[in-house]
């Protein structure tokens, strides 16, 4: 274990256990320059070796895909479940069969933060997997609407388990000079998930009862998921403030490379002293009027924003613009997917050069300015031919616009600028938020267009957008390159 010793001269810091020394000794007060300076200056000669952290990743980013495939896995079967199961033609049971696992996500973002501090990311994930393979077993085959519902329910406990425990685990193994391409691969999943669940969903109304293969094949990459995390490294930060020095000191190695260890735990060491007078319970109180509430506020009315801003009303609502312009339902969901991908994959290769903030920025005013030819489509004045040209631009531009920043980057800036102490009780509380505000988008959206019009309710899509690019230009700091020791002593230090 780490002990802490406080002099009147100054305060030092010494290991008390078998593993390696980390000397000399560091003094908060008057070397904490020193080892910025030496983080930078090691930094500078060389960057850990990508290759290593990778396979981790890629094994993390399996529930990002799970989360894709899940949403839109009942897109195509609706019909054809609702037909065997005896609901068809009844909305609101096809609502439900949809938006049910919004309340499972909803239920297991709570537990989301306690999971992973409780049992740590690895088992977090393995227990995330479990209701995915129970919940689509029970989906696949059943035999009215209430086993279905059971079993999306069950998936969507998952759901909301796996994208908090995701972002935190890809953003604390991931060296510094790529977590923001690491952190783009979980936007990547979700949409080859959402492209798997609609290529694997085509032959349902060609083959009886391929409805329940598509629920099944999902059950092969969550065993996967929970079988791959026993070969994966825990993280460092979890094991660490377990205080199993050694083995965060053996992650590290594992992750970054020996040459990288000593400086990693000394940055977390740092952290340690500057936080020794904090409690380890983290309440939610704390998160809400704490010295760390403004970062759970920016946090939070990030993903309020990228929900308000309609880009599931667009998702939604994509398939009606595409079919008034002649373009079968098929075709248009090929367009979004392909329009989605592409713009997390220009993510992937920006974050990393133009920095978190700057890409927010720009797809937030990219977002208002594909809602503002929405709002254009709708003219009495424009011809049919222009407003549907009009029409479906402004739908494909609004989503690759959404993939560059607002949909891959407030789940990787989140758990950078979290402070370690909170980071998964904050994830879970801003996942939990953002589960809230998907809710009531998807449950309002269709009563206010029937009773606002396009127009208007486009109109407010936009001003949300906008009122984003003003939140993150104020508020939003630029975490690009830095490590997550770095981040947390710069915002220690401010007021």
């Amino acid at each position: 274990m780490w002990g802490l010793q406080r002099e009147a001269s100054s305060s030092m810091y010494k290991r008390t256990t078998s593993s390696r020394d980390y000397s000399p000794m560091l003094d908060v007060e008057e070397n904490s320059g020193l080892l910025q300076s030496d983080v930078n200056k090691e930094m500078e000669i060389t960057n850990p070796p990508w290759i290593c952290s990778l396979p981790h990743v890629l094994v993390a980013t399996i529930s990002s895909f799970l989360f894709g495939y899940h949403l839109g896995v009942v897109n195509e079967p609706l019909e054809r479940i609702s037909s065997d199961l005896g609901f068809s033609g009844d909305t609101l049971a096809e609502g439900l069969v949809v938006s049910v696992c919004l309340g499972g996500a909803f239920i297991g973002s709570l537990f989301s933060g306690g999971a992973a501090d409780g049992l740590g990311r690895r088992r977090a994930f393995q227990l995330c997997a479990l209701p995915m393979i129970l919940g689509a077993f029970v989906s696949g085959v059943s035999n009215s609407l209430a086993v279905m519902l059971l079993g999306r329910f069950l998936v969507g406990t998952g759901m909301g388990l796996g994208p908090p425990v995701a972002a935190l685990y890809v953003t604390e193994v991931s060296p510094a000079f790529v977590r923001g391409t690491y952190g783009s691969f979980i936007q990547i999943a979700t949409c080859l998930g959402l492209m798997a669940a609609l290529f694997i969903g085509i032959p349902v109304h060609n083959i009886t009862g391929w409805w329940r293969v598509c629920f099944w094949v999902s059950t092969i990459p969550a065993a996967a998921l929970a079988l791959g995390m026993f070969f994966c490294a825990e993280s460092p930060q979890w094991l660490f403030k377990q205080g199993k020095i050694a083995e965060a000191e053996a992650e590290f190695e594992r992750l970054l490379g020996g040459s990288h260890v000593k400086t990693a735990m000394a940055e977390l060491h740092k952290l340690e002293l500057d936080k020794a007078d904090e409690p380890d319970v983290v309440t939610v109180s704390e998160l809400l009027y704490g010295r760390h509430s403004r970062v759970v506020f920016i946090g939070s009315t990030l993903f309020a924003l990228q929900q308000l801003s309609g880009i599931n009303a667009v998702f939604y609502f994509s398939s009606t613009v595409f079919k008034s312009a002649g373009v079968p339902s098929d075709t248009a969901n090929i367009f979004v997917g392909i329009s989605n991908l592409l713009g997390s994959l220009i993510a992937m290769v920006l974050m990393d050069k133009l920095g978190r903030k700057l890409l927010l920025l720009w797809s937030f005013l990219g977002m208002a300015v594909a809602m503002a030819l929405q709002v254009g489509a709708t003219s009495s004045y424009l011809p049919h031919f222009p407003a549907l040209c009009l029409s479906v631009g402004g739908t494909l531009m609004f989503v690759l616009t959404f993939a560059l920043g607002a949909g891959p980057v407030p789940g990787l800036l989140l758990p950078e600028i979290f402070p370690s102490r909170i980071r998964a009780k904050a994830m879970a509380f801003c996942m939990s938020v953002h589960w809230v505000i998907n809710f009531f988008v998807g449950l309002l959206f269709l009563r206010l267009l029937q009773q606002l019009g396009p127009r208007l309710l486009y109109s407010m899509f936009s001003t949300f957008c906008l009122m984003a690019v003003m939140f993150v230009k104020r508020n939003v700091i630029e975490t690009k390159g830095k490590t997550l020791q770095e981040i947390e002593i710069s915002l220690l230090a401010k007021p």
